[in-house]
Parts: structure tokens; C-alpha cells; sequence
């Protein structure tokens, strides 16, 4: 098992190399089929918004964003949640993106991240921590059940990827 380090990214955000790396890896990774929720891979300022809009709710404790570092301190992986904006549904968030580089895979940065973020939800009073991902994601699912999760909920080839279709797993973890 290879060495890495997972960190909360705090109110300072991100750095611009650290931004680099997690665009470079997420449009890596989508180029090989990752269901990250996108077709293509996104365009480098369409990640770079989304992680400051990310960063933006950290301030606010609307969100909370870790990233995992391999041993040369380079980024491999990432996950966030964030609040929901509905009034009604304020107490709880959604896990939104977990990435993990194929170099970490299969040791363990997921569940760390994972691990992670939902410390920083329960430390910041979320209810209930939610996420989907798409059904042929068996690993993911087991991961998460693993971790508490329960699946709520299946909407049936909902995830359009070209002629492809897929289910989309719904899952939450109550942490009251």
C-alpha cells in the first residue's frame, strides 16, 4: 500500500497547482470512462468554477472539499459535498464528485476521503449526507454501504452516456 495524505481544504481554498492537478486528473479520468457526470471531458474553466464555487461554500460551511495527495505530495483524488440550496432541504447535503487517481485505487483514498467528509458534515450539523452514482459502479456502492450508506432509492436508466443507458443508485447516511 502506497502512501498518501488526505486534507480538508480549508477557507484559504485551493492553490492554483492543486486546481491544475484536479482538472488535469478529472478530464484524465473522464477521457477514460469515469462516471463522474460528464460525456467528455470538461473544459479546464468549467472545473476550475466548480471547484470555486466549491470553495466558496466551504466560508460559508456550506460545503467541504478533501483531496488526497500521494506520497511526491502530487493530488490523486478528490470528493466534496455540499449544502442544498431549498430552504427545506438546508440541514442535509450531497456528496457530489469522489475521484480517485487509477494510481491510488484499490488502497484505500476513497473510504479516507469518504471518511473525511463525513466528519466534516456531522462537524458541521448536516442531517443527512446523500449521493448517487451510476449503477454499473459496483465498487463505489460497496464502498459506500460499507460506510454506512444505505440505498434509498433506483431510478432506472436514467444516466444517458451516448446510446448507453444506466440506473442511478440513490444513497444517504443519516448522521443525526
Amino acid at each position: 500500500m502506497g502512501y498518501y495524505e488526505v486534507r480538508l481544504i480549508g477557507t484559504d481554498g485551493l492553490t492554483k497547482p492543486e486546481t491544475a492537478a484536479i482538472t488535469a486528473m478529472v478530464r484524465e479520468l473522464v477521457a477514460g470512462g469515469a462516471a463522474l457526470g460528464w460525456v467528455d471531458p470538461p473544459e479546464p474553466d468549467e472545473v476550475e468554477l466548480l471547484l470555486a464555487e466549491v470553495t466558496t461554500g466551504i466560508h460559508s460551511g456550506d460545503a467541504a472539499l478533501a483531496v488526497v495527495f500521494d506520497a511526491e505530495d502530487v493530488v490523486a483524488g478528490f470528493g466534496y459535498w455540499r449544502r442544498y440550496l431549498r430552504p427545506t432541504h438546508r440541514p442535509h447535503a450531497d456528496v457530489e464528485k469522489l475521484a480517485i487517481a487509477q494510481s491510488l485505487r484499490g488502497r484505500g483514498a476513497g473510504r479516507a476521503v469518504m471518511t473525511s467528509l463525513i466528519a466534516a458534515a456531522q462537524a458541521r450539523g448536516v442531517e443527512v449526507l446523500t449521493l448517487d452514482l451510476r449503477g454499473d459502479n459496483t465498487r463505489a456502492a460497496v464502498l459506500y454501504e460499507s460506510l454506512g450508506f444505505h440505498r434509498y432509492g433506483v431510478l432506472e436508466r436514467f444516466v444517458a452516456v451516448g446510446g448507453a443507458r444506466y440506473d442511478k443508485l440513490l444513497y444517504a447516511i443519516d448522521l443525526r
